[in-house]
């Protein structure tokens, strides 16, 4: 019970810190959402950067995930929440899906390829949308039921999509930093 309570704290410790980060107005001064998404990106992938791949992979007592599974994981939701739900093609299939989907947990061992791999889409993702968000066709955006379970939250249209984003990046940003304390 006592490493539960241990977890929570280190849990609300990096939530606490990703919030900061997020809402800092000077350490993200522009308004754009998604550029402050690949600066916290950015700022996670220097916090990872001296972090050796059995590292990135070890899951802690008390965790269902890694450290790139959190990372791969933000990277496939973005694609799901912004692409799928718009009727857009999802730039990433399989090993993605079967990897970092909801509900999965980090039972295989990333190697050193596919965590360089997973490093680079972690903010070309964000610049690919931002390029597509001025050429393709978000509206017809059909709102997720697992997020309405999951988080209460009804996602109406890319713009609720892109402030869901928001949450669940600080979310796992949490989760990794916390990890981060135990790898």
């Amino acid at each position: 019970m006592a490493g539960n309570s241990t977890v929570s704290a280190k849990l609300r410790t990096g939530f606490l810190q990703c919030c900061a980060l997020l809402f800092n107005t000077e350490a993200f001064p522009m308004n754009n959402k998604t550029e402050k998404i690949k600066q916290l990106r950015q700022y996670l992938l220097n916090q990872i950067a001296g972090l050796s791949t059995e590292q990135l992979n070890k899951r802690p007592e008390g965790f269902n995930n890694s450290i790139i599974w959190n990372i791969g994981h933000l990277v496939l939701a973005q694609q799901n929440i912004c692409y799928r739900r718009s009727g857009l093609v999802n730039y990433l299939q399989e090993p993605w899906l079967a990897l970092f989907a909801p509900g999965t947990k980090a039972d295989s061992f990333i190697d050193e390829q596919l965590i360089e791999t997973i490093k680079g889409h972690f903010i070309s993702a964000i610049d690919r949308f931002e390029k597509d968000l001025l050429v393709l066709d978000f509206s017809t955006y059909t709102p997720s039921e697992f997020v309405k379970a999951t988080y209460g939250i009804e996602l109406k249209n890319i713009e609720d999509a892109l402030e869901f984003l928001f949450y669940h990046e600080g979310y796992h940003t949490g989760y990794v930093l916390s990890i981060m304390k135990l790898v």
